[in-house]
């Protein structure tokens, strides 16, 4: 397993997994994966069984706020239905986490009320439940939780989201 980049040549991959793994909740195209790469604020990696292999998950983050004083807010992670249980995610999530741990910045994420195991592998590594957006993800309706993991030093937003 390998942990890179995502690549402009990965999108349309991405956006077969995304059509996949979310028809109910408005998948991203193509096109919104490559205005997110084009992002001078955003990170994202992919996940291959092998370097230079097409991506069997994916995930990103951005680093916002002015420098010295960072927030990250997590946009998406995903690994496709036949690769899940490997810890691929947790990898991906771990690339993430060390992108806001190198800013000392606390992290944000939102995550669907019912996706047990992703709730229970953000908890595992210091997020917890902020707050609960109602009917955040469209056109389902689902609610979600907004999560944080504050920064490594400790350090917390002033507002957390309520």
């Amino acid at each position: 397993m390998v942990i890179d980049e995502l690549k402009s040549a990965d999108v349309g991959r991405c956006a077969e997994l995304e059509k996949e793994m979310f028809a109910g909740d408005s998948p991203w195209p193509a096109a919104a994966f490559r205005a997110e790469l084009k992002a001078p604020y955003n990170r994202y990696f992919a996940a291959r069984e092998e370097l230079g292999a097409p991506p069997i998950g994916y995930a990103g983050i951005s680093i916002l706020g002015p420098a010295g004083d960072h927030e990250c807010e997590i946009h998406t992670i995903a690994v496709a239905a036949a690769h899940r249980g490997r810890g691929i995610g947790r990898d991906l999530l771990d690339a993430m986490l060390a992108v806001a741990d190198q800013r000392d910045a606390p992290v944000y994420l939102e995550v669907r009320v019912d996706n047990e195991p992703a709730i229970g592998l953000y908890e595992s590594v210091g997020f917890v439940k902020s707050g609960l957006r109602r009917g955040y993800y469209q056109p389902s309706g689902a609610d979600a939780f907004t999560m944080i993991r504050p920064a490594p030093s400790g350090k917390m937003p002033e507002h957390p989201d309520e």
